[in-house]
């Protein structure tokens, strides 16, 4: 387990300002019962703060025919769509929803090539509703595998989430076990593979990032 690049910044002012806050309070109000609560409040708060940037340590079976799930999360949509940012084709889209609680960092799904990667600037409506996919602060990465085949996934942000952090380039190689960013606070990732494949996951099933197979050739 370790704490993710993405987090010092953001755990440091966090401790800044609560500290800065504690002790503001601690001066003006002298009393031991509310310090103590104040500062059980600010322990906690600052836990969970750290606790969301964690990363853990995964070992990532590497399949050529496997598709793996990007992130941590439950499974909220199976179905048939058309796809026409890129794709343009008919295939099936698989959606995972992040809470605040679950890792946040996300996983390349395949092994291949990154061939398309584009943010899009959005609202920021709830991760479960059916137009973040399309209207919310998102990121595409598209890629073909050894065998020609595409994979779209897209990292989109939510009600609570702010930044995105996608780290593909467009021509390098990558492999499942690769960082393919990380998205800050509650979000959203919607997987769009091929309708050829077959699915091994369930509506409202418990994803682990980097390990459960979403769908395999």
């Amino acid at each position: 387990m370790r704490i993710h690049k993405e987090g010092y910044a953001i755990i440091l002012i966090s401790l800044l300002i609560l500290s800065a806050f504690d002790v503001v309070f601690i001066y003006y109000i002298p009393s031991a019962f509310f310090w103590g609560i104040l500062l059980l409040a600010s322990l906690i708060f600052f836990g969970l703060i750290v606790y969301f940037f964690r990363v853990p340590n995964r070992i990532v079976a590497i399949n050529d025919n496997n598709i793996i799930a990007p992130s941590d999360g439950k499974l909220v949509v199976i179905e048939n769509v058309f796809e026409d940012e890129y794709l343009k084709t008919h295939c099936i889209q698989l959606s995972i929803f992040m809470s605040p609680l679950n890792v946040h960092k996300q996983w390349y799904p395949i092994n291949g090539r990154v061939e398309y990667t584009k943010y899009h600037k959005g609202k920021y409506l709830v991760a479960w509703h059916p137009k973040s996919s399309t209207d919310n602060e998102r990121s595409t990465i598209v890629i073909k595998s050894k065998d020609d085949k595409l994979i779209l996934f897209r990292q989109i942000a939510g009600a609570v989430a702010r930044r995105i952090c996608t780290y593909a380039k467009e021509g390098e190689q990558i492999s499942q076990k690769d960082e393919a960013g990380f998205i800050k606070f509650g979000s959203r990732i919607d997987v769009f593979i091929p309708k050829e494949a077959h699915i091994k996951v369930n509506i409202d099933q418990k994803i682990v990032g980097g390990e459960t197979i979403l769908a395999s050739f």
